[in-house]
């Protein structure tokens, strides 16, 4: 098995010390750090631009997991990576530009590309670009908002990308992100998930690395 990575999102980290934070969960064990990109049209929230993705970069060496939840998501890319983006997700549900393209420009910015679903998008919309994809992001909640409740559909969505990754062999990260805490995170590892976003099972615990541990295991 896989090791299982664990995000926190800075969604829900001290933003008067966001510097701070994320170099405290890097020192804690994180692999990754998670943006949660909304442009207040694509999902009902407005939060942070690239400026402050860059603003952040110099705290630390940390891999930059950029989710856009974005109606012109191509529009951004270069911003995000300039702004030191490691992985980009997009998602399924974007009508302004044809999917592959999107990906193609990423993937020319030699940064890894994701590709999400909300929860009511049928899954099997992923199927024909995962061998260009490094990684799926499954929302097991409704994007938009931090702190909601884990829905259970998304179990049986798991093993389906998961089945579906292991039958085309490549290495493919398979994020789950929403209502992930000590309760929900044995069930989505056990039907595949390498990757954990975690907000507030992070950032509103006292001790971080006590928090990812107990997310790992």
């Amino acid at each position: 098995m896989k090791k299982v990575k664990i995000a926190p999102s800075i969604l829900a980290a001290d933003f008067s010390q966001l510097g701070e934070d994320v170099q405290k969960v890097e020192e804690s064990g994180a692999d990754l750090i998670h943006f949660d990109i909304m442009d207040g049209h694509f999902v009902p929230n407005l939060t942070m631009g690239a400026e402050l993705v860059k603003s952040i970069r110099r705290h630390t060496e940390l891999p930059f997991d950029v989710h856009l939840m974005m109606t012109h998501p191509q529009d951004y890319i270069e911003s995000f990576v300039n702004a030191g983006a490691d992985l980009i997700t997009i998602h399924t549900e974007i009508v302004t530009a044809p999917i592959d393209v999107v990906i193609e420009k990423i993937k020319s910015f030699n940064v890894q590309v994701g590709l999400a679903t909300r929860p009511q998008t049928p899954i099997s919309v992923i199927d024909p670009y995962l061998p260009d994809l490094d990684l799926v992001l499954l929302m097991s909640v409704e994007p938009g908002f931090g702190g909601q409740k884990f829905i259970p559909d998304t179990l049986d969505k798991i093993s389906y990308v998961d089945q579906k990754i292991k039958e085309i062999g490549k290495p493919i990260d398979l994020e789950v992100d929403g209502g992930i805490n000590e309760k929900t995170a044995p069930l989505v590892i056990e039907r595949g998930a390498t990757i954990l976003v975690a907000g507030t099972a992070v950032f509103k615990q006292s001790n971080y690395a006590d928090a990812m541990n107990q997310l790992r295991h």
